[in-house]
């Protein structure tokens, strides 16, 4: 069975896939990374959010969300990939998806530092002070229009 990558919005989402996507977050921030935050932040549900995710087997690999700022500056956020898929090119798949939700208006993230190589093939560069966010190195990153 192939991967298959999916979009909608939180209102075009069923209970079971967002329950899995929110268990593949949790699995991955909270757990994994050892990060006690609170993952489910109220974004989700905007109107202008698109998740996009890649199933294997009918459940989700890899994750993560396009928002859409107050000032109109496009967000990609939450990105995530469940360990048993890593290095499997989901996540280039990922953000080859974001960037046609994105389409020429810039947009930023925020990356953990060891990804920021992989971030730079999709042009994004460093835009400001590294910061450490529950215990793991960050790096705001820009993406011109």
């Amino acid at each position: 069975m192939r991967d298959e990558l999916r979009t909608a919005s939180f209102a075009d989402l069923d209970t079971i896939t967002l329950y899995r996507l929110l268990e593949l977050r949790c699995a991955v921030f909270v757990v994994e990374q050892q990060a006690a935050y609170l993952d489910i932040d109220g974004r989700d549900p905007e109107p202008a959010t698109v998740h996009v995710w890649v199933e294997r087997a009918g459940a989700p690999v890899a994750y993560l969300r396009v928002l859409t700022e107050p000032d109109g500056l496009m967000r990609v956020g939450r990105v995530v990939v469940a360990k048993e898929a890593r290095g499997s090119g989901v996540a280039g798949r990922l953000m080859a998806a974001a960037l046609e939700i994105v389409g020429e208006r810039p947009s930023v993230l925020d990356a953990q530092a060891h990804l920021a190589d992989f971030y730079a093939r999709f042009g994004y560069s460093v835009s400001g002070a590294g910061y450490v966010e529950d215990g793991i190195p960050h790096l705001p990153m820009a993406r011109a229009a």
